[in-house]
C-alpha cells in the first residue's frame, strides 16, 4: 500500500502518542491482568496483546471502525448514528464505556476547533454529546483523506503500540523488549487488518468473558496507574 506523503504525515498523526486524546491513561484491562498475574514477562505479554487483536480487536473494534469510514466518506450519517450507537452499547463495563466516550469526545473536540471537516460533517460532529472513538478517529482520518485502508492500520498499531507500552512501564518490560514486542507484531496487525475488512454484520463479535472480567476487577483495583 502506497500513500501519498500529505496522506501519510496526517496518518502518522492520527496514530501518534502525542494526539491529545488521552490514549495512554488506559490500559484495557491489561493492568488487572498484570497485577493477577496473567501477564508477566514478554512472551506472556505477547499472548495477551495478539490474544485482544485477534479476539476483540480484529473481530468487532476494527470491523466497526471500517463501517464509520465507510459511512462518513458517503456522508451516510444515519449509518454513523446506527454504529457509534451500537459501538457504545456493546460497552461490557463501566470504564471501557467511559473510555471511548472521553477519547471520543477529546478527538471530536479537536476535530471541529480544526475545522476540517465538510459542513454537514462537521454539524454532526458539534451534535454529538456522546462521541465514541472509533467515530471521532473515522471522521478525522476522512476530513484528511487518509485512505481507509490506511487508517485501519494506523487505528490498530496504535492499539498495539499502548499495549506494549503499558507492559513496559508495569510488568516491567525494558525498553529492546517493548520495541521487540511491537516489532513481532506487524504480520499479526496485517492479518487483523485483512480480516476486520471482510466480516460481515452478523459476524461482528466482542465476546471475551476473560477480558470483561479482567475490567471489572479493574474497577476496585486496590492500587493502580491506568484508568481502564
Amino acid at each position: 500500500m502506497s500513500l501519498p506523503a500529505a496522506s501519510l504525515l496526517h496518518l502518522l498523526q492520527l496514530a501518534s502518542p502525542s494526539l491529545p486524546v488521552g490514549a495512554y491513561s488506559y490500559s484495557q484491562g491489561l493492568e488487572a491482568a498484570i497485577e493477577s498475574g496473567l501477564v508477566k514477562n514478554e512472551a506472556t505479554a505477547r499472548e495477551w496483546i495478539i490474544d485482544m487483536l485477534h479476539e476483540v480487536m480484529a473481530r468487532f473494534e476494527a470491523p466497526l471502525l471500517w463501517r464509520l469510514l465507510q459511512a462518513f466518506a458517503a456522508h451516510d450519517l444515519s449509518t454513523v448514528t446506527y454504529w457509534s450507537d451500537y459501538f457504545i452499547a456493546a460497552r461490557d463495563s463501566a470504564e471501557f464505556r467511559a473510555e471511548t466516550i472521553q477519547m471520543g469526545y477529546s478527538l471530536g473536540k479537536l476535530v471541529t476547533e480544526l475545522k476540517i471537516c465538510e459542513p454537514d460533517l462537521q454539524q454532526f460532529l458539534e451534535n454529538r454529546s456522546d462521541m465514541p472513538f472509533p467515530t471521532a478517529l473515522a471522521a478525522a482520518s476522512i476530513a484528511l483523506q487518509v485512505p481507509a485502508e490506511a487508517a485501519l492500520l494506523g487505528m490498530l498499531f496504535s492499539w498495539a503500540e499502548n499495549q506494549v507500552l503499558v507492559c513496559v512501564k508495569s510488568v516491567p518490560l525494558g525498553q529492546v523488549s517493548g520495541q521487540r514486542l511491537l516489532l513481532s507484531l506487524r504480520a499479526e496487525l496485517e492479518t487483523a487488518a485483512q480480516h476486520a475488512q471482510n466480516l460481515a454484520d452478523d459476524e461482528l463479535s466482542n465476546w471475551s468473558p476473560g477480558l470483561s472480567l479482567m475490567s471489572m476487577q479493574h474497577e476496585v483495583q486496590y492500587s493502580r496507574l491506568y484508568r481502564s
